[in-house]
């Protein structure tokens, strides 16, 4: 399971918790309220440590890219045909400034990192 569905999963089983939580709370129930609140708490702190894993693959990834020899913004015309582009430039890598790696990065624009010059 990658990280984004982990963290996906996560999330379900705390909303789910929490709305048990709330139920147990309604009912008066203790033992279960406290036992709910444990849940909670492991879930949060599980999804804390996917949260940074997640970031340092990302910083990671952002170093390997930024490490390309060669980087330039793309223009219209080769974001438009962005296949034809990819097959003429051996060991492209494009990056939008709206992805998670192109926010890492602090790109503005869509960026083109390559191994040699294009």
């Amino acid at each position: 399971m990658n990280l984004k569905q982990e963290l996906q999963t996560l999330n379900d089983k705390l909303d789910k918790f929490r709305r048990k939580l709330a139920a147990a709370e309604k009912r008066s129930d203790p033992t279960v309220v406290i036992q709910f609140k444990q849940e909670i708490a492991a879930i949060t702190k599980r999804i804390g440590s996917v949260k940074a894993q997640q970031t340092r693959e990302l910083s990671k990834q952002g170093g390997t890219v930024a490490g390309l020899k060669f980087n330039r913004v793309l223009t219209k015309a080769e974001q438009a045909d962005m296949g034809k582009l990819k097959k003429s430039v051996k060991g492209l890598v494009v990056v939008h400034p709206m992805t998670a790696l192109g926010r890492e990065m602090g790109i503005k624009q869509v960026t083109g990192f390559a191994p040699k010059e294009f």
